[in-house]
C-alpha cells in the first residue's frame, strides 16, 4: 500500500484543496483522520519548503501555487 509520500504533491493538495473548500457542507470532514493525516503531511513538507505554515496566506499561497 503507498503512503502519502508516494502521491505526487500536487495531486495531494488537489484533493486536499477540494475537501477543505467542502468544510462549509460537510463539517464531518473536520473529524475525518484521513484529512488531518493529509493536512500534516503537507503542511511537513511546506515548512521543508521554507513556508511559514503559521501565516495564513503563505501556507494557501503554497497550497495554490507551488
Amino acid at each position: 500500500m503507498k503512503t502519502l509520500r508516494d502521491y505526487p504533491i500536487q495531486e495531494l493538495k488537489l484533493i486536499y484543496n477540494i475537501l477543505h473548500a467542502k468544510f462549509p457542507n460537510h463539517t464531518e470532514l473536520m473529524d475525518s483522520e484521513l484529512l488531518q493525516d493529509l493536512q500534516n503531511d503537507l503542511r511537513q513538507r511546506a515548512e521543508a519548503s521554507g513556508v511559514d505554515v503559521g501565516k495564513t496566506a503563505d501556507w494557501a499561497n503554497w497550497l495554490i501555487n507551488n
